[in-house]
């Protein structure tokens, strides 16, 4: 059973997707700081405006200022799913380690492979693979 965030400021990356007829609910919980061990790692603050800066390259403890890269920050995180599968449409729920890879898709309209960045696991009873891509703009 994986817990579920009860606000958006425990998490670091959710998101609700539809992929064909199954639906992936997937979040990311912040991780605790490795230095000081009290507060939690996140993107760092604007002084002016206190919101979290949304392109920066590093997470702080906001407690100790410790700093992280990002790669090497989301690399010991694991990303929490609960699914309905799009091909068995079984529902379930596993954990598997935040890390994108490059995933092969094909574009019916433009008749085009091309690449993304994506989420990928394997559904628990038929074992097909379902990819929670990055969002394009």
């Amino acid at each position: 059973m994986v817990k579920e965030p009860t606000s958006m400021g425990e998490c670091i990356y959710f998101t609700i997707r539809t992929v064909g007829s199954g639906k992936i609910r997937a979040w990311v919980f912040k991780a605790t700081c490795p230095q000081c061990k009290k507060g939690l790692m996140g993107k760092p603050r604007d002084p002016k405006t206190g919101k979290p800066k949304i392109r920066a390259k590093e997470y702080v403890c906001h407690e100790c200022k410790y700093s992280e890269e990002k790669k090497e920050h989301e690399e010991k995180l694991t990303a929490s799913i609960k699914y309905t599968c799009p091909h068995c449409e079984k529902s379930g729920e596993t954990e598997i380690p935040f890390k994108r890879k490059k995933v092969q898709l094909f574009n019916e309209e433009k008749q085009k492979k091309y690449s993304v960045d994506a989420l990928q696991f394997l559904c628990d009873h038929c074992n097909e693979k379902i990819n929670i891509t990055k969002k394009m703009k």
